[in-house]
């Protein structure tokens, strides 16, 4: 039994070094999945509309939303605004982004859309391994799905279990506003992402 308890002590010892994380970015992942938790107590009617927003921290009216919205508020309550960060990079690197859209760069939208998530996030942040095991995905990752036909979806890990031994849940919205799920395994897992806020 000491044998187990001290193996079992090691493994998730390394699994903390392994993270390689500061205290920083630790906290700053801690406010992120607190935030991420209280968009489930907002009121939001799903709307993917086209909608012209102001220029940086631009915002879709607060009472709709898709599912890159919850990504886009939780951020921008702990002080990063997804909207800025990822039209400068797109500006600086647009070859890198999906054409899906043409190549006109446009900040009322990007920001908005999965697949241009999908690789700011790789480009800025860190791209995890696409795992089957639920401990493999923390508090603060992002995860993105296929719902089926090529649709893409994003949501946010957070501290809660609807199980002890399940995955954490997922904070996401998915057509009926802001809700935290048991949903990790639901679909086709596209992407594994961790990011921290830009680095400067």
């Amino acid at each position: 039994m000491k044998r187990a308890c001290s193996r079992l002590f090691c493994l998730l010892a390394g699994c903390l070094l392994a993270t390689g994380q500061t205290g920083a970015q630790k906290e700053f992942l801690r406010k992120f999945v607190a935030a991420a938790v209280a968009r489930t107590h907002v009121t939001v009617r799903y709307d993917p509309a086209y909608v012209g927003i102001p220029y940086p921290n631009g915002d879709v009216p607060a009472d709709t939303g898709v599912c890159t919205d919850e990504v886009i508020r939780a951020y921008r309550a702990v002080g990063v605004d997804l909207q800025k960060e990822v039209h400068e990079d797109m500006v600086a690197n647009l070859s890198a982004y999906p054409r899906k859209w043409g190549r006109r760069i446009d900040a009322n939208i990007d920001h908005r859309r999965v697949p241009n998530l999908m690789v700011f996030f790789e480009r800025k942040g860190e791209s995890l391994p696409i795992a089957e095991r639920p401990e493999d995905y923390a508090p603060g990752d992002l995860v993105t799905w296929d719902l089926g036909g090529n649709v893409p979806h994003i949501g946010i890990v957070v501290d809660q279990k609807a199980q002890l031994t399940g995955p954490y849940e997922i904070v996401h919205n998915i057509g009926q506003g802001p809700k935290m799920e048991d949903v990790l395994f639901s679909w086709k897992i596209t992407g594994h992402y961790r990011y921290y806020g830009p680095k400067n």
